[in-house]
């Protein structure tokens, strides 16, 4: 009988506290990379294939609640509890620009162009910074009816999306006008808004659903029910047929989009999920949690090893191999050799 398929991550350890947020870069020449903010004060960068860890940004004094790269990946940014968001310089770590705000800064994203800066945060107010003018003082949209959670671009960095953490909802902004301009109507607060890779769709969690926008005549697509409240959902980028959902139960699930069932559920963390998010090519989904771990799962079959068999919870066990298998093993490049010459020689006579 076959053994089910256990997915095993790459667990990415480094964080002491939480992870609260995940982003990865678009795919860039030198490949593309995963950030990620924690409740420790130090955002962090990784390969995105990988997860190996590349540089950690200091100098935030409270909880990072979100992070993010600009498109060429050369420039991080993040959102912190110590009143600020800063803008760091990706490839050597150094802080680039503070901006100070009068409260706790929750959301942060670059524009598609990545001229500006756009955040939001207990305050209210949503901020676009000039980068190529960080002196100036921020452009202020029209106040956001509540406190702001979660805030992206789209249409070009025409519209601005934001959601609050004390009501349901999605408001789009015009960013011409400072005004909304259409509201995605939830009954939970939407904990997690992304907007697909290719503008398609808003992909949004709230309470115990996770529902589909058209991200440019604002109807609601699809709304499926979850096991369990979700606080963070991700939809597949190349093909979008499949979409990732984590929150409380501490399960990273996997569901059809055409259909909503269940796909598959990767068992792994020790708390519950507080973000997911695909790799930009599909081929993998990071996970961050209240255990202080990121873990990357493999989208497609995972190859192993033909001696790694899986335990029970998931680990990767060793069989035992005997010395003898391990003799064989090392002489397999003669024992290859010598089985081609003997075929050789058969087909020669």
């Amino acid at each position: 009988m076959d053994k089910k398929k256990v997915a095993v991550p790459l667990v990415c350890h480094g964080h002491s506290r939480p992870v609260v947020d995940l982003f990865y870069s678009p795919i860039t020449p030198d490949g593309f990379f995963l950030i990620s903010a924690s409740k420790d004060s130090s955002p962090m960068l990784r390969n995105g294939e990988t997860g190996d860890w590349i540089g950690t940004f200091e100098g935030h004094k409270g909880a990072v609640w979100s992070c993010c790269l600009d498109t060429n990946a050369l420039r991080a940014a993040s959102a912190s509890a110590d009143f600020s968001a800063k803008v760091w310089n990706a490839l050597t770590g150094d802080e680039l620009h503070s901006f100070e705000h009068k409260h706790i800064v929750r959301a942060c994203s670059f524009s598609e162009d990545t001229h500006l800066l756009l955040t939001g945060g207990m305050e209210k107010i949503l901020r676009i910074f000039d980068l190529n003018r960080p002196d100036a003082p921020p452009r202020e949209v029209d106040r956001s009816p509540g406190s702001v959670r979660t805030v992206a671009w789209l249409h070009s960095d025409q519209t601005i999306l934001s959601t609050c953490t004390d009501m349901g909802g999605v408001r789009l902004w015009d960013v011409r006008s400072g005004k909304i301009v259409q509201t995605l109507e939830t009954k939970s607060s939407v904990t997690s808004a992304e907007v697909s890779q290719d503008g398609r769709y808003i992909t949004t969690a709230d309470g115990p659903t996770v529902k589909f926008w058209d991200a440019n005549h604002f109807g609601l697509v699809k709304s499926y029910n979850m096991p369990c409240t979700i606080e963070s959902a991700s939809l597949e980028p190349k093909y979008g047929n499949k979409f990732v959902a984590g929150g409380e139960d501490m399960w990273v699930h996997v569901f059809d989009f055409h259909t909503g069932d269940e796909i598959a559920c990767n068992k792994g963390h020790h708390g519950p999920v507080h973000c997911v998010r695909f790799s930009p090519g599909g081929e993998s989904y990071a996970s961050g949690s209240e255990d202080g771990t990121i873990r990357i799962w493999q989208t497609g079959p995972v190859t192993r090893d033909e001696n790694e068999t899986l335990t029970a919870n998931g680990a990767v066990g060793k069989v035992k191999v005997t010395a003898d298998e391990v003799a064989r093993k090392i002489e397999g490049f003669h024992i290859a050799d010598e089985g081609k010459a003997k075929e050789k020689e058969a087909a020669a006579n």
